[in-house]
């Protein structure tokens, strides 16, 4: 026969924590190995009884329930810790993720979501709610927006002459590479160093050069 789970609770209120360890303690497949009310008791009933499945609300008193997860999974990475929460946000989202937690799951799921989710977290694989499920879906299928260019301040055309600039051309090959008259680069240099706050072409090239501008091949 199987082992149970067995599961160590976190979370600060009573109510919900009962109602909780009345469901673990229902089911044939899983067992209560605890029952913290605070980030640092969950620390330290997880470090002594070494749970299968640690299920961590994230707000509550003292240690909050990121860091408790974090200070869990570095004693214990066997221990797998099953995040459920009300807070949707992803920030809460995320930063559980990157303390350690394999799962997230909203304190809206129902009894069978809540079971199903200790049982895959036990084996191994990493649960999130539907409704939370497609929002990672969408956060990392959606294409990401286009960069900000480098220097925002100059146009499209101030930005060409810059990196020919960077690239060490003299206004006269400036002028000739974009078919503008000398004096129009010249007026364009000008507008540039006062744009970049910079005394000289040479501290100009300096900036343009960090930015990552003046690279290609002198052609």
């Amino acid at each position: 026969m199987t082992e149970p789970i067995r599961v160590l609770i976190a979370d600060d209120h009573p109510l919900f924590r009962d109602g909780l360890t009345a469901l673990l303690t229902d089911a044939p497949d899983t067992e209560l190995a605890g029952a913290a009310a605070s980030g640092t008791e969950a620390v330290e009933l997880a470090r002594e009884t070494q749970p299968d499945v640690v299920i961590m609300d994230l707000h509550m008193p003292g240690l909050n329930g990121i860091e408790a997860t974090r200070r869990i999974v570095a004693d214990s990475p066997h221990i797998t810790v099953l995040v459920l929460t009300m807070f949707d946000d992803d920030d809460s989202i995320f930063s559980a993720l990157r303390a350690g937690a394999r799962g997230y799951l909203l304190k809206g799921a129902d009894q069978e979501q809540i079971r199903a989710a200790v049982q895959a977290a036990a084996s191994g694989e990493i649960i999130f709610g539907t409704h939370l499920a497609a929002r990672m879906l969408t956060y990392f299928t959606t294409a990401p927006s286009a960069p900000q260019p480098v220097f925002p301040q100059l146009t499209d055309r101030e930005r060409e002459v810059l990196d020919l600039v960077a690239q060490g051309r003299a206004n006269t090959a400036i002028a000739a590479k974009l078919g503008l008259s000398q004096k129009t680069v010249r007026n364009h240099v000008s507008n540039i160093l006062t744009k970049l706050q910079v005394a000289d072409r040479a501290q100009a090239i300096v900036q343009a050069r960090d930015a990552g501008l003046g690279h290609q091949s002198r052609v």
